[in-house]
């Protein structure tokens, strides 16, 4: 458990790798799909495109979001022009698919090492974090917009605006491995994995102003039994209130850190009153590393990295009930997992997720857990095997005919000592949505 928490704060130190010689020649079209598996049920897996540490980018830490016609935007912590990372797109042209980088991080005053993924604004732009750089080195809060004018060419760069920078106690410090949420009026929440008030963490709002936007934190971790260290995330639900993880912290110590928290932020006053929901105790799980998902009725799910039954991590539920939440385990994992990721739900309620070890190749794993109004049934739908890709961190994420998608961080064919990570598909994985 501890061994985890140092491989990621690890990654960080090192995800800045070698920039390549012929980075541009790569950027013009990186394409299709070099692996093709069949896995059970007639599903299949694919990689989408093999990381190079070019103009690419290397080792996507986070997952990918889909778009308008199925496209696909992302993000890689390491490579790219200025070896400070990438957000790029995939986009389906015919049977085959076609990789677009849409920005390089400098390392300078736009950020680097974007850890976290991007996802849509209500205007259409991309939003996202990077867990290094601005003024002090702690990471900024980022929108891309693509050119003003149509480009015809695949290499067509988008303009960055940073909406915040960083800077340290009492504001936070490194956005961690998750994605930006918005509410209805167009505000921003997000975390950072340290800084704060009391150095631990903290939960933001980033809150349009003025043709900007300007921060305001919510709550800053470690002044007690409160959590520390959200690594993920937040969701909200239809009132505004803002739910997440802390990775460690709470009142229950697994090793010499709590075992971690599930919390809820509550608007009151003028400020935000925190509640704990959950706080883990290694039976029930340990060391949420992911963000939450909430469905149409309030309920909330995520994973543990560890603790449960067999101490491989749980697939767990809150059901909302009564203005509270009642705890539930859905799945007790049973081999080697640590799943350090939200799940994704499709229409029929099945859930997939991602091992980020184990395996049949220990390299990680793909599973879903299907008949969960009763007692949930694992399926292993894909085992990577190194030259596929190895080390799957991000949340999967499904698009509406039910094809599933995420990235690993190493693996593959690119040249990083480890592989530089893949983008990669399961198609007809999950249950199509009704329009």
């Amino acid at each position: 458990m501890d061994g985890q928490a140092v491989s990621l704060r690890k990654f960080r130190s090192n995800v800045n790798p070698c920039v390549s010689t012929f980075a541009m020649a790569l950027a013009i079209v990186f394409a299709l799909t070099l692996f093709t598996t069949q896995t059970t049920q007639g599903q299949t897996f694919s990689v989408l495109h093999n990381f190079t540490n070019g103009a690419d980018g290397a080792n996507p830490y986070a997952g990918v979001t889909v778009g308008l016609g199925g496209v696909l935007y992302g993000t890689a912590a390491g490579g790219g022009t200025h070896g400070a990372g990438t957000v790029f797109k995939l986009s389906r042209v015919n049977s085959s698919w076609v990789f677009s980088p849409l920005y390089a991080f400098t390392g300078g005053s736009d950020g680097s090492n974007p850890y976290g993924g991007v996802v849509i604004g209500p205007n259409g732009a991309l939003y996202g974090t990077t867990g290094n750089g601005g003024s002090e080195n702690y990471g900024t809060a980022f929108e891309l917009r693509p050119p003003a004018t149509f480009c015809r060419s695949i290499l067509c760069y988008w303009s960055e605006t940073v909406l915040h920078t960083f800077i340290g106690p009492p504001d936070g410090e490194f956005p961690a491995f998750a994605n930006l949420a918005f509410d209805q009026a167009g505000n921003i929440y997000g975390t950072t994995e340290n800084g704060g008030m009391y150095g631990r963490g903290a939960t933001f709002e980033l809150i349009p102003s003025g043709g900007g936007y300007t921060e305001s934190i919510l709550h800053s971790f470690g002044s007690g039994t409160d959590g520390q260290s959200p690594y993920s995330g937040v969701v909200l639900d239809t009132a505004g209130n803002v739910y997440g993880t802390t990775a460690y912290g709470g009142t229950v110590e697994c090793g010499v850190l709590g075992c971690g928290t599930v919390y809820q932020l509550m608007s009151s006053n003028g400020g935000w009153v925190e509640n704990v929901l959950v706080n883990f105790d290694a039976t029930n799980g340990e060391e949420p590393f992911g963000s939450l998902i909430i469905d149409d009725s309030g309920n909330l799910y995520g994973t543990t990295a560890y603790g449960g039954q067999s101490g491989y991590g749980v697939v767990f539920k809150l059901t909302a009930s009564g203005g509270g939440f009642t705890y539930s385990v859905l799945y007790a994992i049973s081999s080697a997992c640590a799943s350090e990721s939200a799940v994704a739900m499709d229409a029929a309620g099945n859930f997939f997720g991602v091992c980020a070890f184990g395996g049949a190749n220990r390299d990680g794993w793909v599973f879903e857990l299907t008949n969960c109004s009763q007692t949930c049934t694992l399926v292993d739908l894909h085992d990577f095997s190194g030259s596929e890709g190895s080390y799957p961190y991000g949340a999967p994420v499904l698009d509406a005919n039910g094809n599933l998608y995420g990235t690993t961080v190493n693996g593959g064919t690119g040249s990083c000592s480890n592989g530089c990570g893949v983008v990669w598909e399961v198609a007809g994985a999950g249950a199509p949505r009704k329009n």
